[in-house]
């Protein structure tokens, strides 16, 4: 039985990996198309786009990693049920159990090499390649910290603590030095709204002006603000949850909620984060049934197709819930754990009418 299991995971293994590869070098070509509109602007050549398409490439593992299980045990044992082996293999008192345990190994495998790379790979890979790009098109040089998003615009450097749904600032600092880097004045605005053409309105200024020695408070009301900042740039500083290590995701929920301020979101994309690499087992063992039931309806790239209709609706799912979740407030947990609850449902349903049979 050690050996047939060693062969079993060896075949499903060579066939995952080799799909992998091939839907990784697909979604670098997309994300190299994509880049290249934006060659010329400001200082972003050729080579930084490659470089960012290859920094881009450790997320794309991360969440290829499901679909490409599902897809590469489907194919490796579809070509087991049309060459009979399967059968052979069922005939010789081979179970189902021993099958799924065969998968659940080699799915156990690549469940902790998706964490590795979700947790210590891609996400400073997604910020280096974010802040490469926006540093080389507009010059500014962006970090997320607990208490916001510092961004180096020019001879000033700018704290905003929120940035809403709506593009709208929270919370901003404006710290602007001579060019001697002596503070020449701090602007702290409750609120900024963006009026367009790099141009912003402050609202509820506190502004301190240093002369030499002596301080100058002032209040204003309302004043604009002339920055490189636009909304879709920020949109490209900050980085989204869903891309956050679980670790950071975990401190800054706690720091939301030490604030008294909504973590759910954050919550969410923690739960996804520990609870997605149990999703490529559930693939793999998915493929089992299906890959057998499927045995009379079609060669290979039927199942293929079929195979990619599952994990790209298994991807949307996941999505689904997280967005309903956050819309009705459901808890964290149940957000994360319904698309891999019911494709495991689905998987063990399906084995149970086969055994049936």
């Amino acid at each position: 039985m050690k050996t047939l299991r060693n062969y079993i995971a060896r075949e499903v293994a060579v066939a995952t990996l080799l799909v992998f590869v091939a839907l990784l070098l697909l979604f670098a070509f997309f994300d190299l198309v994509e880049q290249m509109k934006d060659l010329g602007r400001g200082a972003y050549q050729l080579r930084h786009i490659v470089l960012h398409v290859l920094l881009s490439a450790p997320n794309h593992v991360y969440e290829l990693f499901p679909i490409a299980a599902l897809i590469g045990t489907l194919f490796a044992l579809a070509q087991f049920v049309a060459s009979s082996e399967y059968t052979v293999m069922r005939a010789s008192g081979v179970s189902l159990a021993r099958m799924v345990a065969a998968l659940v190994t080699v799915g156990a495998a690549f469940g902790v090499l998706t964490f590795v790379v979700g947790e210590f790979v891609a996400p400073p890979a997604e910020q280096y390649a974010q802040r490469l790009r926006s540093q080389a098109i507009s010059g500014i040089v962006a970090q997320e910290f607990r208490s916001g998003l510092w961004i180096k615009d020019g001879s000033a450097f700018v704290n905003v603590l929120e940035v809403t749904p709506s593009a709208d600032l929270k919370g901003v600092r404006i710290y602007d030095f001579d060019e001697n880097y002596r503070l020449r004045n701090l602007r702290f605005a409750a609120g900024a709204e963006y009026l367009g053409e790099n141009r912003w309105q402050l609202t509820d200024i506190a502004q301190t002006t240093f002369e030499g020695l002596k301080t100058r408070v002032s209040r204003i009301e309302r004043m604009d603000w002339q920055s490189v900042l636009e909304p879709a740039l920020l949109n490209v500083l900050l980085v989204k949850p869903e891309k956050m290590s679980a670790w950071r995701l975990y401190s800054y929920s706690q720091h939301l909620k030490e604030n008294r301020q909504k973590a759910l979101r954050y919550e969410i994309a923690l739960w996804i984060k520990i609870i997605y690499p149990v999703a490529v087992v559930v693939m793999m063992v998915l493929a089992l049934p299906f890959a057998y039931f499927q045995s009379r309806q079609g060669g290979i790239g039927a199942k293929l197709f079929a195979g990619i209709m599952l994990g790209l609706a298994f991807h949307f799912l996941n999505r689904l819930f997280g967005h309903l979740g956050l819309l009705y407030d459901w808890p964290p947990v149940s957000s994360a754990m319904v698309p891999t609850l019911l494709f495991l449902g689905i998987a063990l349903g399906m084995m149970w009418l086969q055994e049936r049979r």
